[in-house]
């Protein structure tokens, strides 16, 4: 990526599902080492924005650059890490399995390894040879979170994040998200929860019905107020 480049560059981004513009005229950047919050209702477009800028789906109109190319290509892929909403882990492999399978994709070396100290990372050792389907909600969530962290990604995607967790496994998704910035990578969240988002956020964008509303520095105002941004700039929902 060329020196002082942002990390994601979104211009004039369009996203129609049939008739209807679920994305309008979208345009922001994102520097690198930035963690932004993603903020918005249901349905507001932000699951959407993800999975462009993950290289899941196209824009209709517009240009998105990620670490300096496109998202749909595996140079690029490959150093995205995605958490998406659906969690999807693969039921009929154990907890290992599933590390080792992503570790190997990635062309890690030593992947039992590797899926071994994620495990440990994420609490689920004890549970690594049992298979994905036979755990809760919030087990297979944490899994999801070591799959996403796994191969240091320098630019993060996450969809929902703490869904599912419980306070110790929040507070640990939020060390590692510390822990990933530190290091010079990029986060985009997306999430309800206010307060665990603008804990950790650098910086906020807020979308209404497909157009957005806000982009800027997360300020004193909104951590000491997670409705703040809503109420200045939300009134027209």
């Amino acid at each position: 990526m060329p020196d002082g480049a942002a990390t994601v560059q979104i211009e004039g981004v369009w996203k129609y599902f049939g008739d209807y513009p679920a994305l309008r005229d979208i345009s922001f950047d994102v520097e690198a080492g930035a963690c932004l919050a993603l903020l918005g209702r249901n349905g507001a477009g932000k699951t959407t924005l993800l999975r462009i800028l993950g290289g899941l789906s196209r824009p209709a109109r517009g240009r998105v650059r990620v670490l300096g190319g496109d998202a749909r290509t595996a140079s690029v892929r490959e150093r995205i890490g995605i958490l998406g909403h659906g969690i999807g882990v693969y039921d009929e492999l154990s907890a290992t399995e599933n590390l080792e399978f992503h570790a190997r994709l990635h062309g890690m070396r030593d992947p039992r390894a590797v899926a071994l100290h994620w495990l440990e990372r994420t609490n689920l050792l004890p549970v690594r040879d049992g298979l994905a389907r036979e755990f809760s909600r919030g087990m297979r969530q944490r899994l999801a979170v070591a799959r996403a962290f796994l191969h240091e990604p320098m630019l993060m995607l996450l969809d929902e994040p703490f869904t599912a967790l419980d306070d110790r496994a929040i507070a640990l998704l939020q060390s590692l998200l510390a822990g990933a910035r530190s290091r010079g990578a990029t986060i985009i969240m997306s999430t309800h929860q206010l307060r665990e988002a603008l804990e950790l956020a650098s910086d906020v964008a807020l979308i209404l019905r497909g157009s957005l509303a806000y982009r800027g520095e997360r300020t004193p105002e909104m951590l000491a107020d997670a409705g703040w941004l809503y109420r200045h700039y939300g009134e027209k929902e």
